[in-house]
């Protein structure tokens, strides 16, 4: 009989256990998210680094919020245990083609899963033209595997909606999303994200040059993800592209050098600030200690150089 209930005790209190682990991990499984999917700032493609073009990819109560569609996003998705036809909200940043040149075939992508999906994308004006001319380019194809394979009409199942200026961007029950014009010239309309989920506040600066209004848009966030520039490494960067003196001027006029990602930082008062966009992204010899040196100067909050796939 004692011996019976031992058993009964064990068996519930390991069914207690369990339930309780089940449940534990049902939890951290909705937490928001946060994958770096493309940490490389630039439309070149590299092989002496493991970075891919920008996306970031956020996730909210178990739903992706993906963030840029720089060439290789889709695969990045598949790396990082993403489904493509779990893809839900695009946003692009601006019309730099390392930003968005995926964006259209990482919607045929999903399409040609096996279930179907409802996609809603938001940026700046051209994202209506760049979607139609997706559309377009893909007509042959996307109407045989219709009338062949059967199916719903990709054409169908995106919603674009564009805007031009800060502000508002989406709410849901899980979210809020907000843009903040950031300054990279010479493109006007190019914007910052911030997502207030329940847990967390995250901000993606998207590209820009020091802007103090990035950081009072940032104030009270948790993390912010900005892009970085290291200074000391662009004249090697200049002479690999023929020395083009235009494109020093660009890099400069366009781009946060760290120690001015720090002052941001500080200025916004965040927690912890992640390094993405990295200029030059395909340099090995730049340490994580050389790309943190110059943020340190100005910021003394928690410091992550973005990896691709890194999880934060």
């Amino acid at each position: 009989m004692q011996n019976r209930r031992q058993f009964l005790i064990a068996t519930t209190t390991a069914a207690s256990y369990s339930l309780l682990s089940r449940t534990v991990s049902a939890q951290e499984e909705k937490r928001t998210r946060i994958i770096l999917l493309g940490t490389k700032g630039g439309p070149t493609l590299t092989t002496r680094t493991a970075r891919a073009n920008p996306s970031t990819l956020i996730v909210i109560n178990d739903v992706p919020y993906l963030i840029d569609c720089g060439y290789g996003v889709s695969r990045q998705l598949i790396s990082a245990g993403i489904a493509l036809n779990r893809l839900r909200y695009i946003f692009i940043t601006h019309h730099h083609s390392d930003h968005n040149l995926e964006y259209g075939p990482l919607l045929y992508n999903a399409w040609v899963t096996s279930k179907p999906l409802k996609v809603d994308a938001y940026g700046p004006p051209g994202l209506n033209k760049l979607t139609r001319d997706f559309f377009e380019y893909q007509k042959f194809d996307i109407e045989t595997r219709i009338a062949d394979e059967g199916g719903g009409d990709l054409r169908k199942l995106i919603t674009v909606h564009e805007f031009d200026q800060p502000g508002p961007v989406m709410q849901n029950v899980d979210v809020k999303i907000t843009s903040c014009r950031v300054r990279h010239p010479p493109i006007t309309q190019s914007y910052a994200y911030r997502f207030d989920a329940k847990d967390r506040s995250i901000v993606i600066s998207g590209d820009t040059t020091y802007a103090p209004e990035l950081a009072e848009f940032a104030k009270g966030a948790e993390v912010l993800i900005h892009e970085a520039m290291y200074l000391p490494a662009i004249d090697n960067l200049v002479q690999q592209e023929s020395g083009k003196a235009r494109l020093r001027e660009h890099l400069l006029a366009a781009h946060t050098s760290t120690e001015d990602v720090g002052r941001i930082a500080a200025q916004a008062g965040v927690k912890t600030l992640v390094l993405t966009h990295l200029v030059p992204g395909d340099d090995p010899s730049i340490t994580d200690e050389q790309w943190s040196e110059g943020v340190r100067k100005n910021f003394k909050g928690r410091i992550i150089v973005g990896k691709d796939l890194m999880e934060i």
